[in-house]
């Protein structure tokens, strides 16, 4: 049947969603009530819409700013940075963290032709020195890119950009799995990592 056949094509265009995955997701929807397939066709229609990116951090947001840089009870001495929104999500699973994000927007990868002025890098810099005319200036760099080799590449690469800054560069401690996503490691991991970073 083509409709079906259609759906299941778009279905494994998600990130780990199979053919079968695709095919009982299709036949749930076809017995499901009608009001509930036309909800999230719509929230799915109206979800570019209604979110976008953090103007302060690059985090996924429904305002000008996402939730934690517009809560003035975080820590904005420490700044923490992220290849990709959705790690600010899974970090403040953990509630271990209460300072401000950064979103690098990827990772640096010269085979796929990504280097610095790809990724929000500048804008991180900019933060840093525009905060010393504040009461609040940005003290340490928390960098949490995933441990691969493109994140491990990226981090070293801010380590020595922010050498001429006035922070404190850490990394996270050691407990997230090399190769792995910060996105779906476990909050005791994640906790264990902040609470054991070191110097970098």
């Amino acid at each position: 049947m083509k409709a079906i056949e259609d759906l299941v094509s778009l279905l494994t265009r998600l990130p780990g969603v199979g053919r079968k995955s695709a095919l009982r997701i299709a036949y749930s929807l076809l017995r499901s009530d009608l009001a509930f397939s036309e909800a999230l066709a719509e929230r799915i229609r109206t979800l570019r819409a209604t979110i976008h990116f953090c103007a302060e951090c690059g985090a996924y947001a429904e305002s000008e700013l996402c939730q934690v840089c517009s809560d003035l009870s975080r820590d904005r001495s420490i700044v923490c940075v992220v290849e990709q929104p959705q790690d600010v999500i899974t970090i403040e699973a953990s509630k271990e963290y209460r300072g401000l994000y950064h979103v690098l927007g990827g990772v640096l990868s010269p085979l796929e032709g990504v280097g610095p002025d790809r990724l929000n890098i500048g804008k991180l810099i900019q933060r840093i020195q525009s905060s010393r005319a504040t009461s609040v200036p940005i003290l340490e760099v928390v960098i949490a890119t995933n441990p691969t080799i493109e994140g491990d590449t990226t981090a070293l690469y801010l380590k020595k950009l922010l050498e001429k800054e006035p922070v404190r560069v850490t990394r996270l401690a050691t407990g997230i799995p090399v190769g792995g996503d910060l996105e779906y490691a476990d909050r005791l991991t994640l906790a264990r990592s902040f609470r054991g970073r070191s110097s970098f």
